[in-house]
């Protein structure tokens, strides 16, 4: 009996993170899930900043419910790490390795344009 409710208290906390970070994520034209101590966040948020878009940035490892967001994340994202995780107007882009091959192949700036997050 017990083993089912510390099941359904996961499930429900699980849930939870994933409103909170879909929440989150809608809040402003670029958000960017990150920890204060991670390198690629450092690079994510360094690129931004060149672009001249000023993300929302969430600091994981700050929060106290930054655990389960993390773990939200990495349900929506599959195999990648966890952070730093973007999403530009609300849309899920995905980890450092989906972000740059946005910006290589030139389809990143358009998006944040269309999000109202470069006016350029």
């Amino acid at each position: 009996m017990q083993y089912q409710n510390t099941r359904a208290r996961q499930r429900s906390s699980s849930s939870d993170s994933l409103e909170r970070v879909a929440r989150l994520a809608s809040g402003s034209a670029v958000v960017l899930f990150s920890s204060s101590s991670c390198c690629m966040c450092h690079a994510m948020k360094r690129l931004f900043c060149e672009l001249g878009v000023s993300p929302m940035v969430y600091e994981l490892d700050q929060d106290p419910n930054g655990k389960g967001m993390e773990r939200a994340l990495s349900k929506l994202i599959g195999n990648s790490p966890a952070i730093p995780v973007v999403f530009i107007g609300g849309e899920l882009i995905g980890s450092m390795d989906r972000v740059m091959a946005s910006h290589i192949n030139g389809t990143l700036v358009p998006l944040l344009k269309e999000a109202g997050a470069l006016w350029l």
